[in-house]
């Protein structure tokens, strides 16, 4: 069995490991989960991730609860099934699906996995971002899935429901070191029906559009939708020749549409000043994929979620080298 210490990384550690070990069908032992965070142990939406991969592979689980310190996972052969998890609150329903992507690789047969959560959601992606960022690009290498949204899930009350399809994929190596021009900037706005009357969506979109007019085509998309809890969000998607990035921001009670807006511009401006090729997401959630198939990032830092999910990595027997690259840090295998 694998030993791995759960100190220091978070749930990147967690979600890593749960991957590997279901396609290498190794048993793992995480110790001191999330023993760096000030509340340790599994949290609701790390259970969710355990439950649905445990799903896929038939794993007997030990500390599959709340506020367990200690996870050991012993799998069984990845299979097809449909899988329905509810992560209980409003913890991120994209970071559940990170888990279960690179498993696409070992199936025969389709497989859907629904999560019940927060679709938009602090220290997290949007599902937003997975659907119209991340899930583009591992296309190209040859990962076949897709994210539908059923409803939209806010803090606290979470409630989104998103329905994860998988098919059989095999993964060509990951060439993204040069992002090449770029073409064009699409944002997309999203507030709960109770903000229709203030026009949020509409002033988040606007405010978006406004700022980078001489930057970039900007392309707005603004909708009112249902929810459990009053929220907004927004995603800026910046296309280049030959990558995407994304960039978002919440609405929260007395922030400005305006101040949102700002948000996810300032978080654009810093990225497109430097040189990588993607955002900080996806430098992490993409070394997985590094693994398997092969190929180079180019990554704006790195980041403690970097370190930490290459030494998970490399404990499963993949290398993985982290160096400085022109305008980034280069991850390569």
């Amino acid at each position: 069995m694998l030993e791995i210490d759960g100190s220091a990384g978070g749930g990147q550690i967690v979600r890593t490991a749960l991957s590997l070990s279901a396609l290498s069908g190794t048993a793992v032992r995480i110790e001191n989960v999330r023993g760096d965070r000030p509340t340790p142990g599994l949290r609701p939406q790390h259970l969710a991730a355990v439950e649905a991969t445990a799903a896929l592979c038939s794993a007997t689980v030990e500390g599959g609860e709340v506020e367990s310190e200690t996870l050991v996972f012993r799998p069984e052969e990845v299979a097809s099934d449909d899988v329905s998890v509810d992560v209980g609150t409003a913890g991120s329903v994209a970071l559940v699906f990170d888990t279960l992507l690179p498993l696409a690789v070992a199936l025969d047969d389709p497989a859907t996995v629904t999560v019940t959560g927060g679709t938009d959601t602090k220290w997290a992606p949007l599902v937003s971002y997975l659907e119209r960022v991340k899930l583009p690009l591992l296309a190209e290498i040859g990962l076949d899935a897709e994210v539908t949204v059923g409803s939209r899930g806010f803090y606290p009350a979470g409630g989104g429901r998103a329905t994860l399809t998988l098919r059989p994929s095999s993964l060509s190596p990951l060439s993204l070191t040069d992002r090449g021009a770029l073409r064009r900037v699409e944002v997309y706005s999203t507030a709960t029906e109770e903000l229709a009357d203030a026009e949020v969506a509409e002033r988040q979109a606007g405010a978006v559009a406004e700022e980078l007019d001489a930057d970039a085509s900007v392309g707005t998309e603004a909708v009112s939708v249902e929810a459990d809890s009053t929220g907004s969000s927004i995603l800026l998607v910046a296309v280049y020749e030959n990558s995407r990035a994304g960039f978002s921001a919440l609405g929260e009670a007395g922030k400005p549409s305006e101040e949102v807006a700002a948000e996810a511009v300032e978080a654009f401006h810093r990225f497109h000043e430097g040189a990588a090729v993607v955002d900080q997401h996806l430098a992490d959630q993409s070394m997985v994929f590094l693994a398997l198939g092969g190929g180079q990032v180019l990554a704006p830092e790195v980041t403690d979620h970097v370190e930490t999910n290459r030494a998970v990595i490399e404990a499963f027997g993949y290398d993985l080298a982290v160096s400085d690259g022109d305008g980034g840090v280069l991850l390569e295998a």
